[in-house]
C-alpha cells in the first residue's frame, strides 16, 4: 500500500512535464509546417544559416525551393528557411 501514495504524484509529474516540455514543442512544429506551406514566389526570406534572399521557385515534389541571392541561385529545403522577412521589411500600415 506505501506505493499508491506516491502514484497521483508521479501523475502530476507527468502532467507537468507535458504541459511544459512536449505541448510547446508540439505547437511549434505546427506553425512551422504552416509556415513552409503558405511560402510563394516572391517572398523575401533569411535562411536559419543567416543568409537573406528571394524566393524564384518553389517544388512542391520534393520540398525545396530556389532562393536568389546577390550571389546566385541557391537551392535549399524548406525547412532551412528561419522567417519571412517581407513583412518586416515593408510593414502594413496601421489604419487610423
Amino acid at each position: 500500500m506505501e506505493g499508491l501514495g506516491q502514484f497521483p504524484f508521479l501523475i502530476a509529474i507527468f502532467a507537468i512535464f507535458f504541459v511544459f516540455m512536449i505541448l510547446p514543442q508540439m505547437r511549434r512544429q505546427k506553425a512551422e509546417k504552416k509556415f513552409a506551406a503558405e511560402l510563394k514566389k516572391g517572398d523575401k526570406v533569411m535562411m536559419k544559416s543567416g543568409l537573406h534572399g528571394k524566393i524564384s521557385e518553389l517544388n512542391d515534389k520534393d520540398n525545396t525551393c530556389v532562393i536568389e541571392t546577390m550571389a546566385g541561385r541557391l537551392k535549399f529545403d524548406r525547412s532551412a528557411i528561419s522567417m519571412e522577412m517581407s513583412k518586416k521589411l515593408n510593414p502594413v500600415p496601421a489604419k487610423k
